[in-house]
C-alpha cells in the first residue's frame, strides 16, 4: 500500500520537531552546564547519563511495544513523561538535581525514537526507499534548532535553553497525536529466533561497529562547542558549523536511494569509517582553522549521515517481524546508548588530561578499529534488491 501524503507530512513533521530538540540540546546543553559552574569532569558524567540511559529503555520500550503491536502508544507515552522530566532543567542548578533530572528525562526521550522508526518503516511497507525523504526533515529541524537557539543564546543567554527545550519538547509531544495507532502483525515465517539473530557474524559485526563509531562522537558532542569557544569563535559561527554538518547530512538522505543503487553497503561503510577518521584528526591538530573546520563539518555527511543510512537498512533487513521493535532497540542502545555514553564519559577525563588531541586522536583510534571489524566481517553482507534500493 502507498503511502500517503498526509502520512508522509506527519512522520516527517515528528522527525522535524524530535531531532529539532536535538538540535538544540546537543550543542549548547555542555555550554550550558559550564555557565552553572561545573568542571569538564561533571559535564562528561552528565551527558554520560543523558545517553547511556539509551542502553536500557529503547529495549524496554521495544518491548512493550511489540508485545502490543501498537508503537506509536509507547512513543506517545514516551514523550510525554520526557516533556515532564524535562521540568527539572527549569528547577536544578546543582549537579545532582541535573543528574536526577537527565536520568529520568532522557530514559524516556531515548525510548522513542526506536519504536517511531519502527513505526515509520511499518507505514512505509514496501517503500522503505522513502525513509530518507522523510528522515531529512529530522536533520532540517536540527538545523533550524541550532541556528534559532544559536541566536538565542549569543543575543540574551545560554540560561534560557531549558525554557527552549521545554517549548520543542511540548511540540513533539504534540505530534504524536497526529498519527494513528496501528496494530503491527507478525509474519508467521519467521523462524530465527533473536538470540539467533545476535550472533550472526553479519549482525554483531555491525553493532560492534556501530558502538565504536558512537563511542568516538562523544568528545564531539560533549566539548565541539566548548573547544571552538575556547579558541574565540563566536556563538553565531559555532551555530553555523554546526548546521553544516547537519546541512551534509540532509545531502545524504535526499540522494541516499541513488547511492544505495550505485554502491554496496560494505564500500558505504567503509568510507564514512575512513572518512571520520579524517575529521576527528582534523579535528585534533587543526580547529584553529575556520576553513578546516568547514571541511571537518561537511565530512558529518559521511559520520552520521551515511553510516546511518547504510546501517538502519541493514538493522530493518536483520530483524523482521515480532523482532523489528527489538532490533531498532537493540542497534540504539548498542550504539548511541552504549557507545554515546561511553564515548562522552571518557571524554570528560581525556579533555582534562589531554584536551583536545588526545581526545579526537583516541576517537580517530576507536574508528580505525571499527574500520578492521567492519572490513573484516561486513564484506559478505548483502541486501536483497528490491524497492530502488540496492546494497
Amino acid at each position: 500500500m502507498k503511502l500517503s501524503k498526509p502520512v508522509f507530512q506527519r512522520l516527517s513533521l515528528h522527525y522535524f520537531f524530535y531531532f529539532g530538540v536535538l538540535g538544540a540540546l546537543l550543542p549548547y546543553i555542555g555550554l550550558y552546564f559550564q555557565s552553572l559552574g561545573l568542571t569538564a569532569i561533571e559535564i562528561g558524567q552528565l551527558l554520560a547519563v543523558l545517553l547511556s540511559t539509551k542502553i536500557i529503555a529503547p529495549n524496554l520500550w521495544g518491548w512493550l511495544a511489540d508485545r502490543s503491536g501498537l508503537p506509536m502508544r509507547w512513543v506517545r507515552l514516551a514523550t510525554g513523561l520526557a516533556l515532564l522530566f524535562a521540568v527539572g532543567l527549569l528547577l536544578f542548578d546543582s549537579f545532582w538535581g541535573l543528574f536526577f533530572t537527565i536520568l529520568f528525562f532522557s530514559f524516556f526521550w531515548h525510548a522513542s525514537l526506536p519504536q517511531f522508526e519502527s513505526y515509520t518503516f511499518g507505514c512505509l511497507g514496501d517503500e522503505k526507499h522513502r525513509y530518507g525523504k522523510i528522515r531529512l526533515w529530522g536533520s532540517v529541524g536540527f538545523i533550524v534548532a541550532v541556528l534559532l537557539v544559536g541566536w538565542h543564546v549569543e543575543h540574551f543567554s545560554i540560561i534560557w535553553l531549558p525554557i527552549d527545550l521545554f517549548i520543542l519538547l511540548a511540540v513533539v509531544w504534540l505530534t504524536t497525536f497526529l498519527l494513528k495507532d496501528q496494530k503491527r502483525t507478525h509474519h508467521t515465517h519467521m523462524s530465527a529466533g533473536f538470540m539467533q539473530i545476535l550472533k550472526q557474524p553479519a549482525v554483531w559485526s555491525l553493532l560492534l561497529v556501530s558502538f565504536l563509531m558512537q563511542l568516538s562522537h562523544g568528545v564531539y558532542y560533549a566539548f565541539f562547542t566548548i573547544h571552538l569557544n575556547g579558541l574565540g569563535y563566536n556563538s553565531t559561527t559555532i551555530a553555523w558549523l554546526w548546521a553544516l554538518g547537519v546541512i551534509a547530512e540532509v545531502a545524504v538522505f535526499y540522494w541516499m536511494s541513488a547511492i544505495f543503487k550505485r554502491y554496496t553497503v560494505r564500500f558505504l561503510i567503509l568510507l564514512s569509517l575512513f572518512l571520520t577518521i579524517v575529521r576527528w584528526l582534523m579535528n585534533a591538530y587543526l580547529a584553529d582553522s575556520l576553513m578546516w573546520m568547514l571541511l571537518a563539518q561537511l565530512l558529518h555527511a559521511a559520520s552520521f549521515g551515511l553510516f546511518h543510512a547504510a546501517a538502519i537498512h541493514l538493522i530493518d533487513e536483520y530483524f523482521k517481524g515480532k523482532h523489528h521493535g527489538k532490533g531498532q532497540a537493540v542497534f540504539a542502545a548498542s550504539s548511541h546508548g552504549l557507545g554515546g555514553a561511553l564515548g562522552m564519559l571518557i571524554a570528560g577525563y581525556t579533555w582534562t588530561i589531554g584536551g583536545a588531541e588526545l581526545s579526537y586522536g583516541l576517537s580517530a583510534l576507536a574508528v580505525a578499529i571499527s574500520f578492521v571489524v567492519a572490513y573484516r566481517w561486513i564484506k559478505c553482507v548483502k541486501v536483497e534488491k528490491k524497492d530502488e534500493k540496492a546494497v
